[in-house]
């Protein structure tokens, strides 16, 4: 079953041709500053599986490792809607916040715990990575 969500404004609209049944929070500074939080909530879908139609804007960043990240978001509302690395290979990561189904979808994996704030405790059974796992 594929999913499918929208930005916050709903001028984008996301379509995941995969049936992707856990999802990953990342917390490192780069995602904690691009959604405004702690940390953000991420699938991997091969990006020839991911489809956004709407308003979409791309921005280039260097990560800590060096690698160029194509952060794209709603040029409307500014919603974090995916990024892009060389590290991820022939996958995206896409934001889960903008497709319900993910609400109850569990978690697999926490990257960056290095960097995870103070107060927010580990998500139970899932694995736990100091920073990006070899792909």
């Amino acid at each position: 079953m594929p999913h499918t969500g929208s930005c916050l404004c709903g001028s984008v609209q996301i379509k995941i041709d995969s049936t992707e049944e856990k999802q990953i929070a990342c917390h490192c500074t780069d995602c904690q500053h691009t959604s405004g939080s702690a940390h953000s909530t991420n699938i991997l879908p091969k990006i020839s599986q991911v489809h956004f139609t709407g308003d979409v804007k791309e921005y280039n960043s260097k990560a800590s490792s060096g690698n160029t990240v194509t952060r794209v978001f709603c040029g409307t509302c500014g919603s974090a809607l995916a990024h892009e690395s060389k590290a991820f290979g022939d996958s995206m990561a896409v934001q889960t916040g903008n497709l319900p189904d993910f609400r109850s979808i569990p978690f697999a994996a926490e990257l960056f715990v290095k960097d995870r704030w103070t107060g927010i405790p580990q998500i139970p059974e899932s694995d736990q990575a100091q920073t990006m796992p070899d792909a």
